[in-house]
């Protein structure tokens, strides 16, 4: 009898851990299917974001607009990264004036050029700082090492004060495929409302 008690009370334990155990499966699986979900807000396709930042101005806008658009995200990674002094426009010896200086130095190594499911992509926004009126050139390694055909490229920037001018288009001409559309410049301090009025506005 008292045997009959000790195994009906571990029974009830196994039964007990078991429940446990699904709740806290299905409780896994809720947040992982959540995580799945896009909350972008504009829906134009498969997007992708690609961008360089030099200094974090352009890291921002591409992450505001891959939150809007529910799109994923690509950095451009030089190989050997620029630092503060490669980038002081000021200093005629540093890294960024000597290849502005000299366009053969500026075939910047990347860690990768090379996107994840590249082909599914509809959409593809391209962003950059602007150096010197044009495209950081990090970015020209990403353009040419990739085919844009079936793809709407949307380039975007991010300058103090200079204007996006010819930035896309000269991208367009060394891509040489793809639908490119007019892009937009922000400042460093452009919030979501700009970003995402732009983005509303886009017609594809």
């Amino acid at each position: 009898m008292k045997m009959r008690k000790i195994a009906a009370v571990f029974m009830c334990f196994a039964l007990a851990l078991s429940f446990a155990a699904c709740g806290s499966g299905e409780e896994s699986s809720g947040s992982s299917n959540a995580g799945n979900e896009s909350s972008g807000s504009v829906d134009l396709g498969n997007t992708l974001v690609v961008y360089y930042s030099a200094t974090g101005n352009t890291e921002d806008v591409a992450n505001t607009i891959a939150e809007e658009t529910g799109g994923d995200i690509f950095e451009i990674e030089p190989a050997d990264p620029y630092t503060d002094d490669d980038l002081n426009w000021n200093d005629e010896n540093s890294r960024v004036v000597y290849e502005h200086d000299n366009p053969d130095a500026r075939d910047v190594e990347l860690v990768s050029d090379t996107v994840e499911n590249w082909d599914s992509c509809d959409t593809v926004f391209i962003g950059y700082p602007i150096w010197w009126g044009i495209a950081a050139w990090p970015v020209d390694g990403f353009v040419e090492a990739n085919d844009f055909s079936g793809k709407n490229v949307i380039p975007f920037c991010t300058s103090a004060s200079s204007d996006i001018g010819d930035s896309g288009q000269l991208l367009a001409d060394m891509a040489g495929t793809g639908n490119w559309l007019d892009g937009a410049r922000f400042s460093s301090g452009a919030g979501n409302d700009e970003i995402q009025e732009w983005l509303n506005g886009l017609e594809l």
